[in-house]
């Protein structure tokens, strides 16, 4: 089967959402296949004129496609600490079976935050940031550098930090960031209620 990556990109009301941050990451993806030529993503993308869309943009070396989806937003209330040192996902690809996995032992958690090596990484679907003395920390170690996570970083809004398993009880708050949600926070007070 033919390794195909994938760009997830936030359309709201006919304007494309920080489509730098993807067309960055694709070319970086392509750059790793040989590719000599990179498509501009912004020609091919032709959103609806209104309501919230994810455009999803699978890609290879040689092809291209795009396609919008309704969106409709997964609520992310709690999440199961599962534990994996094999496990890596360093480009947005379209094999997610290892992901898929490790989703299935959430439990009746809603996700799972996967711990590689004792450090924190990410959950199946997001990049994460914890809160303490009133400043935001995404880990060093997550298993994709998130375009929605890129941008926070530049903009001073979140700050690199190893986060180890054992160290979580240091930490009051915890959000999600993706493409889609971009920043939400699910949690301020009580950390021990939202990671099972």
């Amino acid at each position: 089967m033919k390794k195909t990556f994938f760009e997830t990109i936030r359309v709201a009301d006919g304007n494309i959402l920080h489509l730098d941050y993807h067309q960055k990451r694709y070319e970086s993806v392509l750059s790793l296949l040989d590719a000599k030529e990179f498509k501009n993503l912004k020609e091919y993308i032709k959103p609806p004129s209104s309501g919230l869309y994810r455009c999803r943009i699978v890609y290879d070396e040689n092809e291209l496609g795009v396609e919008f989806f309704k969106y409709k937003k997964r609520e992310i209330k709690s999440l199961k600490l599962v534990y994996d040192d094999e496990i890596t996902y360093a480009y947005k690809s379209s094999q997610r079976e290892h992901l898929d996995k490790l989703f299935t032992q959430r439990g009746l958690c809603d996700d799972v935050l996967i711990v590689k090596n004792s450090f924190i990484t990410d959950t199946t679907i997001a990049n994460v940031a914890f809160l303490r003395d009133g400043l935001w920390y995404t880990p060093k170690t997550p298993l994709l550098c998130g375009t929605t996570r890129e941008r926070l970083l530049d903009e001073g809004k979140i700050i690199l930090k190893n986060i180890r398993v054992d160290e979580l009880s240091l930490y009051s708050g915890l959000a999600l960031m993706n493409a889609m949600i971009d920043f939400d926070i699910i949690t301020l007070d009580n950390l021990k209620d939202t990671i099972c």
